[in-house]
């Protein structure tokens, strides 16, 4: 049977192929995100404030419990990617099959986690005793549905590493239609709460990952997925781990740092809450363009570097930094000048738009930095380097921000104060990150390898 024809990330221009690579995954990310921005804007329209602001207060706990495994499909990514630049069908096949069984094993386990500790970690985290209650009903349900999730990120992982990111997309795009039109018949037409959205966003996952699972058990290539041939693979998931729990390691600081903030955030009340759990979606969008193209870079080093053109490498280096670059500030800049119209679809309180405007414009013409440290992370792991990223951002992200929230913070308490530490401790971060990359990961991964 004639195999399909991949992504060649090995020869031709690469700036082209970057943003046909990228702008897929990124509209894939835009419309998982509008999962939870769906649940948003009917809650915060038919239900209320007070629903608004439970769903938010979620945001920070689901993105810690799952962004922690998320990075692990990140590992899977470059592993695949590099057997697939060696040629090497066999291991391109177990790593594939290792990948969806582990995503599944990790999402029952988070399922339990998250649906038995849901007030325990909401109370932790100082959520108002006025949506306490929504909040652990959303939080609940939502993770009924996390197993799916990690099939879902897991299974476009695996797409990802030969060069598709469109079928990600396709399954995304239909979930996310079904689930704008359960949360507006759960909400609206049934006079559904919380409850009603997240059942949405279950059922919505739910679809897209059988979508992807169904494609691979009928990929004619490698990547090929047998149910009857899950398996972990204990050498590829140790390859995997290597790239992936650092990966993961660096995800979870970023969101153990927003889990503090949001605990701060509480602090100041329901409208800020509400406020920021709006503005939140646009960090979001801006995020995942940006992380699109360190994904592609990843990816895109992970084959070239297995395949030794080193050359190649630094080229798409480069271009991943200046395509990146441009498309997160035009995107930002968007948001942050029509502010005032994207907000309207989450809220009509005057008081908490306010808050959401000031958000926008103290975080979002920063997260051009947040994106070269997506980039010098995502380059540092193609060519294996997944440990030097994850301690910089333990260090830059986390611990910058806890010494902020901890020492300056209490002095000076006020919702702009909070906010600020988001670029500051981009700032600290990207510059280490700069340094350590030009000064040793650089020099010693290309000079020394092109020698050999």
């Amino acid at each position: 049977m004639k195999k399909k024809k991949t992504f060649d990330m090995l020869n031709g221009s690469i700036w082209n192929k970057l943003i046909l690579f990228a702008l897929p995954l990124a509209a894939s990310s835009i419309l998982q995100q509008l999962f939870n921005a769906a649940d948003v804007a009917v809650v915060g329209s038919f239900a209320g404030s007070g629903a608004l602001a439970a769903v938010g207060a979620n945001g920070p706990i689901i993105n810690l419990l799952v962004n922690s495994f998320v990075g692990l499909s990140i590992g899977a990514n470059v592993v695949i990617a590099s057997f697939i630049g060696q040629n090497d069908e066999k291991r391109t096949s177990l790593a594939a099959h290792t990948s969806i069984l582990m995503s599944v094993i990790i999402g029952i386990v988070l399922l339990f986690v998250g649906f038995f500790f849901a007030r325990p970690i909401l109370e932790l985290m100082s959520t108002p005793d006025d949506i306490i209650n929504l909040a652990e009903v959303y939080l609940k349900i939502y993770f009924i549905g996390v197993p799916f999730v990690m099939l879902y990120n897991f299974a476009a992982a695996v797409l990802r590493s030969k060069g598709d990111t469109q079928r990600p997309l396709i399954a995304l795009f239909i979930g996310g239609v079904i689930n704008i039109i359960l949360n507006l018949f759960f909400v609206v037409v049934l006079h559904m709460s919380v409850e009603g959205v997240a059942i949405g966003t279950v059922v919505s996952n739910i679809f897209s990952s059988m979508m992807l699972l169904y494609w691979l058990m009928h990929e004619t290539d490698a990547l090929r997925i047998d149910l009857k041939q899950l398996k972990i693979n204990d050498r590829i998931l140790k390859r995997i781990a290597k790239i992936g729990v650092p990966a993961g390691l660096q995800g979870m600081v970023f969101s153990i740092s927003n889990v503090c903030i949001q605990s701060s955030l509480n602090a100041l009340g329901s409208d800020a809450i509400a406020a920021s759990s709006a503005a939140l979606n646009y960090e979001y969008f801006a995020y995942y363009i940006l992380s699109s193209f360190a994904q592609a870079a990843v990816t895109f080093i992970g084959q070239n570097y297995s395949a030794k053109k080193y050359d190649r490498c630094k080229k798409i280096t480069l271009q991943s930094f200046l395509l990146g670059g441009a498309t997160t500030m035009v995107a930002c800049m968007i948001f942050v000048i029509f502010d005032h119209f994207f907000i309207s679809f989450f809220t009509s309180d005057v008081s908490v738009a306010s808050l959401a405007y000031t958000r926008m414009k103290i975080i979002l013409p920063f997260q051009f930095l947040n994106m070269s440290i997506e980039v010098f992370s995502s380059v540092m792991r193609g060519v294996g380097y997944s440990s030097v990223p994850a301690g910089i951002c333990v260090a830059g992200i986390c611990g910058v921000r806890l010494a902020y929230l901890y020492t300056i913070y209490p002095s000076i308490a006020s919702y702009d104060h909070l906010l600020i530490i988001y670029p500051i401790s981009w700032f600290v971060t990207v510059l280490a990150l700069a340094l350590v990359y030009f000064i040793h990961v650089r020099p010693k991964v290309y000079h020394h390898q092109a020698a050999n």
